[in-house]
């Protein structure tokens, strides 16, 4: 199966799925959205209300400063993947549960698996506890860090800057980092082809600390 197909398929499970009780209460399922080539994944941590409404993650307010960060980058939608930790709406924006994280896991290391990105970038805690465990996104964030083949870096999640706007410039300070790490990222697969035939696993061995930041 090719990347597109793959990706295709998680999306019509996720349309139906009702592995958890968050399936009750949503309007759409939001599987994510992007080009299957993409070098960049993002991951986020749940639709909310817009995208509830509309099945495509980031089109609410926080989603229009994902686009602005991405343009100051040079890069448009259509250059990445954006997909989130829980594919369906918690209720009144709530925090994701562990069972509800756990049933969309699945969903989650198929996209990458198709995707095989070179970066991944974890928007807000809880996509960041799949690749970093317990640590501090305030300890943490801008970071590169190589884990289960990949080039990780944590981010704080867009809307953290438009709630506390001493973070907007902190998050755009981050993400001018990523082509950075991209261009690291180039450089290790030209040495070393993409092994990754395992899922991701929050348990295992701890990030390896890149020298870039």
């Amino acid at each position: 199966m090719s990347s597109e197909e793959m990706l295709r398929e998680v999306a019509a499970e996720v349309s139906t799925c009702s592995k958890c009780n968050l399936c009750k209460g949503r309007t759409k399922a939001v599987p994510g959205e992007g080009t299957p080539n993409a070098k960049i994944l993002f991951i986020g941590e749940g639709p909310g209300f817009h995208e509830d409404r509309q099945g495509r993650p980031f089109v609410g307010p926080a989603g229009q400063f994902l686009d602005e960060l991405l343009a100051s980058i040079s890069l448009k939608r259509s250059d990445v993947f954006i997909t989130n930790v829980v594919k369906c709406r918690p209720p009144n924006n709530r925090d994701p549960l562990p069972e509800e994280i756990s049933a969309c896991n699945d969903y989650l290391d198929r996209q990458i698996a198709a995707l095989k990105p070179r970066v991944i970038v974890t928007l807000g805690r809880y996509s960041m506890a799949k690749f970093f465990g317990n640590e501090k996104i305030s300890a943490i964030h801008g970071r590169a860090r190589k884990k289960n083949g990949y080039i990780c870096i944590a981010m704080y999640h867009p809307a953290a800057g438009l709630h506390q706007a001493s973070l907007k410039d902190t998050i755009r300070e981050d993400f001018k980092k990523i082509p950075l790490v991209i261009a690291e990222a180039e450089r290790m697969a030209a040495e070393v082809p993409l092994k990754v035939s395992e899922p991701v696993k929050p348990q295992e061995e701890p990030p390896q600390q890149l020298s870039l930041f």
